[in-house]
């Protein structure tokens, strides 16, 4: 069934294999990720993530069979989105947020999924979110996380210019702002000064837009150690080129930095 395709929800598809279980929802973006989505459902079956949130796959519309129902099922996936409608990680994170808030749960958690990320850390946001925060940031950069084979380029680019661009326009220090392991309160998305589902969120620009809203607001926000590994050899697991790529990340920083992004 379609669903969406109304003004800041893209048209999506969705393949609902089992009820609402749960007070918070893992969002999981992607687009023909093969073996790798496949390794990161394993590991989130193995450390029993279905036991403490729902498990939802924002599919950018997959070809590569890594999706099919009989292996997401066997997965313990709860219900896989499939956008049919314009725009990249931006628009299948909104597709996912109208989904998880018209469901109605407490929180979202998000998580790449491209098995670079410790998933069995899920519970720890959740328990942060049981806390009382709103944004809950996963960091490899501080005590306890853990930076494993990043590429140098990618390591400066975060620590020396993304995190201390997003740390000032948030007014809180952050230190792993390219992340997008992270959690958010249900109350925090549904602010109508934070508005999410609009269509100016098309690639990367809503993570930067998230990660600072929420301070600026005054909602409450943290950062908790996780583990983020790049294999040691081969090519970087990631949808960013080089180039032009990143000249679009250092656009989206700058407008964000401006308040672009703020609903009018």
């Amino acid at each position: 069934m379609i669903y969406g395709g109304k003004s800041g929800v893209p048209a999506y598809e969705y393949y609902e294999y089992a009820p609402k279980t749960k007070d918070y929802v893992v969002l999981i973006p992607v687009i023909n990720e093969g073996e790798r989505i496949l390794k990161e459902l394993y590991r989130a079956y193995k450390h029993h993530i279905a036991a403490h949130a729902d498990i939802v796959i924002c599919d950018g519309d997959s070809t590569d069979g890594s999706t099919e129902e009989r292996k997401l099922k066997k997965l313990q996936v709860n219900t896989l989105l499939v956008k049919k409608d314009k725009g990249k990680q931006g628009a299948q994170l909104r597709m996912g947020i109208h989904w998880a808030l018209k469901r109605g749960y407490r929180g979202i958690i998000t998580i790449d999924g491209n098995y670079k990320d410790s998933i069995e850390d899920i519970p720890h946001f959740i328990r942060k979110l049981e806390e009382g925060y709103d944004f809950v940031q996963g960091s490899r950069f501080i005590r306890g996380g853990r930076a494993i084979n990043t590429p140098l380029v990618r390591y400066l680019s975060v620590r020396l210019l993304h995190a201390p661009v997003i740390s000032l326009t948030a007014g809180q220090h952050f230190t792993d702002t390219t992340n997008a392991y992270r959690a958010y309160s249900a109350r925090y998305l549904s602010d109508e000064r934070v508005a999410p589902l609009r269509d100016v969120f098309m690639t990367y620009e809503l993570l930067a837009y998230l990660s600072v809203r929420a301070t600026q607001l005054g909602y409450k926000a943290c950062e908790i150690p996780v583990m983020r590994v790049y294999p040691k050899k081969g090519k970087t697991p990631t949808k960013i080129s080089f180039f032009k790529g990143n000249s679009e990340l250092l656009k989206i920083l700058f407008r964000n930095m401006r308040g672009a992004y703020n609903p009018q």
